[in-house]
């Protein structure tokens, strides 16, 4: 039983994606950047076969450090460590290599994200 099941399969898919991969309680919205976000994102992107979690979270950790996008690192960094997707070795690692393809700035500031992610954990 899901605290979603009142909602339409598409809806209900999305939203129990979304909490599993931020890791936080989700709410219904409204509006069409929510649908989009939940119907399309993550009740069809995020569920895709071929890639798995980790993949994923990879792919979009170097596109969001890559591209600036820091404020949803700050999402995603803290949700690979407590999902498992990646653990803190993997992504000082991933840190170090986007260093020399994002630029050193980008990188750092990831890595400094790293490690107040992985304090913020233990």
């Amino acid at each position: 039983m899901s605290k979603f099941d009142d909602l339409p399969e598409e809806r209900r898919r999305g939203l129990e994606r979304m909490e599993e991969v931020y890791g936080f309680d989700m709410t219904d919205g409204s509006g069409d950047f929510f649908a989009l976000t939940a119907d399309h994102l993550f009740a069809e992107i995020w569920n895709r076969p071929g890639l798995s979690d980790r993949d994923r979270r990879l792919l979009l950790i170097g596109l969001l450090t890559g591209t600036g996008g820091h404020d949803v690192l700050t999402i995603q960094v803290p949700a690979a460590l407590s999902s498992g997707d990646l653990d803190a070795e993997a992504l000082r690692e991933a840190a170090i290599f986007l260093c020399h393809y994002a630029g050193w700035p980008a990188g750092s500031r990831l890595a400094t994200l790293v490690e107040q992610s992985v304090a913020q954990q233990r």
